[in-house]
């Protein structure tokens, strides 16, 4: 989970540079295993754009999902939430 201090942070951070609703771009990095990728594309409904890619030798994927978010208040708790799943790095 993130620390308050780091949602406020990036809070701050997100209202400075987008102006809401805007389209936003996460990205995640993880060994790919089932459980995990399903972990992470649980978190974003079924219209979001999903992107997959692997690394050059396989051993991790990259996941690049864009949505429109409402707030920053929306993006800091997707990240929490994504913040849970171990073995993801978040982007």
């Amino acid at each position: 989970m993130l620390s308050e201090e780091a949602k406020e942070r990036l809070r701050q951070n997100l209202d400075k540079v987008h102006a809401w609703p805007a389209v936003y771009m996460y990205k995640f990095i993880f060994e790919p295993e089932t459980e995990r990728l399903d972990a992470v594309l649980a978190l974003f409904p079924a219209e979001s754009e999903i992107l997959r890619k692997y690394s050059a030798g396989g051993k991790y994927l990259s996941i690049t999902v864009k949505e429109v978010m409402m707030s920053a208040d929306e993006v800091v708790a997707r990240y929490d939430k994504a913040s849970e799943i171990t073995g993801v790095i978040t982007l």
